[in-house]
């Protein structure tokens, strides 16, 4: 079965010149002109992978996206930006909004299909090395079917790039997880990010699990305190 992707732009020469390119791989291919029938057209398509506009009208990308991870059914569903906006901010506001990826426009027919394959091609990997076994470290549990983080008792719902950061500083059991393996688990290597976002979404994962349970190794990387 092809994957399914679903396109959200509210410009019409953008969204017929991708999906003409996507039909043509071989992918099934929705579109929407806007956030809210995107999200809509989400819910029924249930797509693989979401490319989502920025600059729209009414809500706009960083929403829609936002409003998407809150929606359980899409916990395994990636969403990149396709957008003409490509300052390190937004960039960085995208990927904490829950993106997956974050592509600039302009991009050449092959260079985006190449980028949508790396993004699937790192979802079946992650899908099928990632053991569903709940782990428990320190205050910590992690319910790795349902995506729920408990500490000391208290619930939390991490965004989707948080929850595989604390998973992997979890699987090391305390030893040192460097940026570099970060990057490559986390975010893949057809994603292109800077240490910038690796220290944001360590700063937000402290400020809900506690600062005394990450600790930074200078230079190197980030690991759990075990106590």
């Amino acid at each position: 079965m092809s994957s399914k992707i679903l396109i959200i732009d509210d410009e019409p020469d953008i969204r017929i010149l991708i999906e003409y390119t996507l039909k043509k791989e071989g992918f099934t291919v929705e579109t929407a002109e806007d956030g809210e029938s995107g999200i809509k057209k989400a819910e029924s398509f249930l797509p693989d992978l979401i490319i989502l506009d920025v600059m729209m009208p009414g809500i706009d990308g960083m929403e829609t996206c936002e409003l998407l991870r809150q929606n359980s059914i899409f916990d395994n569903t990636l969403i990149t930006f396709l957008t003409a906006r490509s300052e390190d901010y937004s960039q960085i506001a995208g990927f904490n909004s829950g993106a997956d990826d974050y592509i600039s426009k302009p991009v050449k027919p092959k260079v985006l299909v190449s980028r949508i394959n790396g993004l699937l091609r790192r979802k079946l990997k992650s899908n099928n090395s990632i053991s569903i076994e709940n782990q428990s470290t320190k205050g910590l549990h992690i319910d790795r079917d349902k995506y729920i983080v408990t500490v000391d008792g208290k619930e939390l719902n991490l965004p989707k790039k948080e929850f595989k950061l604390l998973v992997l500083l979890d699987d090391k059991k305390g030893d040192v997880c460097t940026r570099e393996t970060i990057l490559d688990q986390v975010w893949g290597h057809d994603v292109v990010v800077g240490d910038r976002t690796i220290d944001v979404h360590i700063r937000k994962l402290r400020e809900k699990i506690g600062d005394d349970k990450i600790k930074t190794i200078k230079g190197v990387g980030y690991k759990l305190v075990l106590r």
